[in-house]
C-alpha cells in the first residue's frame, strides 16, 4: 500500500509540471487529478474541483456533452475535439482535448482529458471576423496640412494603384491603421476584406496558427478555422506592429511571402512598425531581409509633437466629434489649456489628445469651454507644476511651466539631422553615393532617412 500511494504521489506531481491541462475523472464523474495548468485553464482552485462530481462544477452546452463523460459513455478515446463551456463562475473556457477511457484489465475505471487553451484564440478569431466590415477610414479622415503628414499622404495615395507591400512606420497613437485602412478604402480591394492583426498581442504559438494554418489542411479537425490569410482573400492584411514578433517568427513569414506567385492567397499586405526600423533592425528586432520585403512602399507619419500646426485643427475636431457622441455643446478650450497643448511633449500623440479630450467631457459641467479643472487627473499629473495662478489647486496637481520656447530633444535631433542630410546632400550635388559615404552610412540607410523626413531636390 506504501508503494501504491508513493507512485500515486509521483504521478501527480509529474501532473503538476506539465504545461497541458490534465483532468481525470473515475467512473462516477468525480475528479481524482487536477493539475496546475488545468486550474490555470479553467481559472479554479483546487478545493473547488477536487472529489466533486463534473457536471456539479462545470456547464455544458444542451447541445455539446462533456468529452470526458462522452468517453466514459462510449469507452473510446477521442482525438482533437474542441469543447466550449463555463466554469462555476459563468466564464467561458474553449479547449481541444484529447481524452482517453481508463481501465484496470477489463473493468472501465475512469477517464483522463489532456487539454490545450485556445481560449483567447477563439475569443480572437471570432473579433477578426467583425473586423472584415470595420475599414471606414479614408483619406479624408486625415486631419492637419504639416508638409511631412502631406508627403505621408500623397505617399499613400500613390500606393492605392498597387498591390504592393506597404511599411507603414510612426510612433504609438500616430494614426498607422487610419492610414493601412484609406489606403486599402482608395483602392480596387475595398469591397473585399479589410483584415487587421495586432503581432504583440498574442504568443507565438497561437499567432503561427492563425497566420500559416491552411483551411484545407485542417478539414478533418473539428476545430476548423479559416487563417489570417484566408479572410482577407481579395483584401487586405496588416500585421501591426511586427517588430514585436519573435526572429524565428519573422523569418517563417519571410519564407513565406518568399513563395511569391505561388502563395495560394491573394492578399495585400501592409504592415506597422512603432519605432525607427533602421534602429529596430540594427538592436535585432526587426529582420532586415522581411524590412526589405514589407518596405516596398513606405510611409513615415510625423509624431504630433514635431507637428504643433496641425493642433488647433485636431481639437476642433474631437470637440465636434465628443459634442455629436455626449449631445453636449463645448466651445472650445481656455487659453489656459491651450498653452499647455502646445507645450505638452504628446508621447501617445494623436490618440493621447482624443482621450484628453473625451477625458475632459466627462469632467465638464454646464460650462461652454474646457478649462484647466476639466483636463483628466493623470493628465495633469504627466505635465509640469508651476503654482502660479493656481494657489487654489490641490498639492498633488502638476501644471506645465510655461513661458519657455526650449524644444524637445528629439524634435531638435530631427530638424539637426534634417538639416545636415540636405546641406550634405547639395554639397555633392544629391549624388547619393558620395553624401552616403561622406556621412559615414549606407545609401539605404539615407535613402530611409531621405523618405522618412520628406526632403526633396527641389527643396533647396
Amino acid at each position: 500500500m506504501l508503494e501504491l500511494e508513493k507512485r500515486l504521489y509521483m504521478y501527480e506531481k509529474v501532473a503538476e509540471h506539465l504545461e497541458s491541462g490534465v483532468h481525470v475523472i473515475d467512473s462516477t464523474g468525480r475528479t481524482i487529478i487536477y493539475n496546475r495548468k488545468m486550474r490555470e485553464i479553467e481559472g479554479m482552485e483546487i478545493e473547488d474541483v477536487l472529489d466533486k462530481n463534473l457536471l456539479d462544477v462545470f456547464q455544458f452546452h444542451s447541445e455539446e456533452e462533456s468529452t470526458l463523460l462522452k468517453v466514459l459513455t462510449t469507452k473510446e478515446p477521442t482525438l482533437n475535439v474542441k469543447q466550449t463551456y463555463f466554469n462555476m463562475n459563468g466564464i467561458e473556457i474553449t479547449t481541444m482535448n484529447d481524452t482517453f477511457p481508463i481501465f484496470h484489465g477489463d473493468v472501465l475505471i475512469g477517464a483522463i482529458e489532456i487539454a490545450r487553451d485556445i481560449t483567447k484564440l477563439e475569443k480572437v478569431m471570432r473579433d477578426q471576423v467583425h473586423k472584415k466590415s470595420s475599414s471606414f477610414f479614408t483619406f479624408d479622415s486625415i486631419i492637419g496640412k504639416h508638409p511631412r503628414l502631406q508627403v505621408a499622404v500623397e505617399t499613400g495615395k500613390q500606393a492605392t494603384r498597387t498591390s504592393s507591400p506597404v511599411l507603414i512606420c510612426g510612433e504609438i497613437g500616430t494614426g498607422k491603421e487610419l492610414f493601412a485602412q484609406s489606403i486599402h478604402n482608395d483602392s480596387a480591394r475595398a469591397n473585399h476584406p479589410f483584415i487587421t492583426q495586432n503581432c504583440s498581442s498574442l504568443r507565438d504559438d497561437m499567432l503561427e496558427e492563425m497566420l500559416f494554418t491552411i483551411e484545407d489542411e485542417v478539414e478533418s479537425s473539428e476545430d476548423h478555422r479559416p487563417s489570417l490569410f484566408q479572410q482577407a482573400q481579395g483584401g487586405t492584411l496588416l500585421l501591426d506592429e511586427i517588430n514585436s514578433l519573435t526572429p524565428s517568427l519573422q523569418e517563417k513569414l519571410l519564407n513565406f511571402f518568399s513563395k511569391g506567385t505561388d502563395l495560394p492567397f491573394d492578399v495585400r499586405v501592409m504592415a506597422t512598425v512603432n519605432e525607427d526600423p533602421i534602429d529596430a533592425i540594427a538592436e535585432g528586432r526587426l529582420l532586415k531581409d522581411l524590412y526589405y520585403r514589407l518596405s516596398i512602399v513606405s510611409v513615415f507619419i510625423p509624431s504630433l509633437r514635431s507637428r504643433k500646426e496641425d493642433m488647433p485643427e485636431l481639437v476642433n475636431y474631437f470637440i465636434d466629434q465628443f459634442n455629436h457622441h455626449f449631445a453636449m455643446n463645448i466651445k472650445g478650450i481656455s487659453d489656459e489649456v491651450w498653452e499647455i497643448f502646445q507645450q505638452y511633449d504628446w508621447p501617445g500623440n494623436v490618440r493621447e489628445l482624443e482621450h484628453v479630450i473625451e477625458g475632459a467631457f466627462n469632467l465638464v459641467g454646464f460650462e461652454e469651454e474646457i478649462g484647466f479643472n476639466h483636463l483628466p487627473f493623470g493628465f495633469r499629473q504627466r505635465i509640469h507644476h508651476a503654482a502660479i495662478g493656481h494657489q487654489n489647486q490641490d498639492e498633488s496637481e502638476f501644471l506645465y511651466q510655461s513661458g519657455t520656447e526650449i524644444k524637445p530633444l528629439e524634435l531638435f535631433m530631427e530638424e539637426a539631422e534634417t538639416y545636415y542630410i540636405q546641406k550634405a546632400l547639395k554639397y555633392h550635388e544629391f549624388n547619393i553615393t558620395k553624401t552616403a559615404k561622406s556621412l559615414g552610412m549606407s545609401r539605404q540607410n539615407l535613402q530611409y532617412r531621405i523618405r522618412k523626413y520628406g526632403i526633396e531636390r527641389s527643396s533647396f
